[in-house]
């Protein structure tokens, strides 16, 4: 991809096994990402070997685009995302009080400032706002469907954490839900759990929903996925009434197993879901987009 006269930054999605890098573009609003790298974390848990990692996943993606701007990076939460410092205990604990900002500045020789972090839901949302199917609409929300449930929430374009119908932080996943949280029913655990107890099995994800064509258990458990999706969205979203809901996540890949039901749960709500085509790419374009926009 030739950076042409645009403008370029280094972007990253940093998940819980795996990081991925890559530059984006802007090109007048249009976004392109250049060659994607993505590796699993290093098997050292160390502060200093993930920036190295870090680092090193980036001069990687890098290479042949000169005159990068700097770096945006989509983290996981909790995380003081102004300050570049992670506060997770759960995941990567290591990363915990560490200032990635000041870090990966030394080993990039840049300066603090052309290093930016965002929350891994918000960036979604920005792809999908920047290059995908929120592009254009004026109230949306990103809903993130994996081992847990992020959300991110959007008007006119821009990715908001306050404001009216907005829950604290734009999360969603600890909202009250049928004597429980949201997460609780939505999400990996509750797939795999309420398929264990059909059927005394303990299945990944991906293997129930390549069981469902022929397995009624299977598909039972994704139709109450997705009838619990469609409820807690009517519920947790009926203040912010949004236009759009894009669905992304790696369940998302499997909508079609959930989305009737959970589409006949909002079936009198003027809520449109739509699914991700940027896929594992939303939150790359996402980054990069935020970095952009601001």
């Amino acid at each position: 991809m030739s950076t042409g006269s645009g403008k370029s930054v280094l972007v990253y999605d940093v998940g819980g096994s795996h990081v991925s890098a890559a530059v984006c573009l802007d090109g007048a609003g249009a976004y392109r990402l250049g060659q994607i790298v993505t590796a699993p974390h290093p098997p050292q848990q160390a502060s200093e070997a993930f920036v190295a990692f870090l680092h090193s996943l980036g001069g990687q993606a890098a290479a042949g685009f000169p005159g990068v701007l700097g770096a945006a990076l989509a983290f996981p939460g909790p995380f003081d995302y102004p300050a570049g410092i992670s506060r997770m205990r759960h995941k990567l604990p290591f990363l915990f009080g560490v200032n990635l900002r000041q870090a990966l500045a030394e080993r990039f020789r840049w300066q603090p400032a052309q290093l930016r972090f965002l929350n891994d839901a918000d960036a979604f949302l920005w792809g999908e706002i920047g290059a995908g199917v929120a592009r254009g609409v004026s109230r949306s929300v990103g809903i993130t469907l994996g081992t847990g449930i992020g959300s991110a929430f959007a008007l006119d374009g821009r990715v908001v954490a306050e404001g009216p119908g907005v829950p604290p932080s734009g999360e969603i996943w600890n909202l009250p839900y049928e004597g429980g949280i949201i997460e609780d029913s939505v999400s990996t655990r509750a797939i795999q759990g309420g398929y264990q107890k059909r059927t005394g099995r303990l299945c990944q994800v991906s293997e129930i929903a390549a069981a469902a064509p022929g397995d009624p258990a299977a598909s039972e458990v994704f139709a109450d996925f997705g009838r619990h999706l469609g409820l807690a969205l009517r519920g947790a979203l009926a203040e912010f009434a949004p236009k759009v809901v894009v669905l992304g996540g790696g369940i998302s890949r499997s909508a079609p197993l959930f989305l009737p039901a959970a589409r006949l749960a909002l079936r009198d709500i003027d809520i449109e879901l739509r699914v991700s085509t940027l896929l594992d790419h939303a939150a790359l374009v996402g980054a990069a987009v935020a970095w952009f926009t601001a």
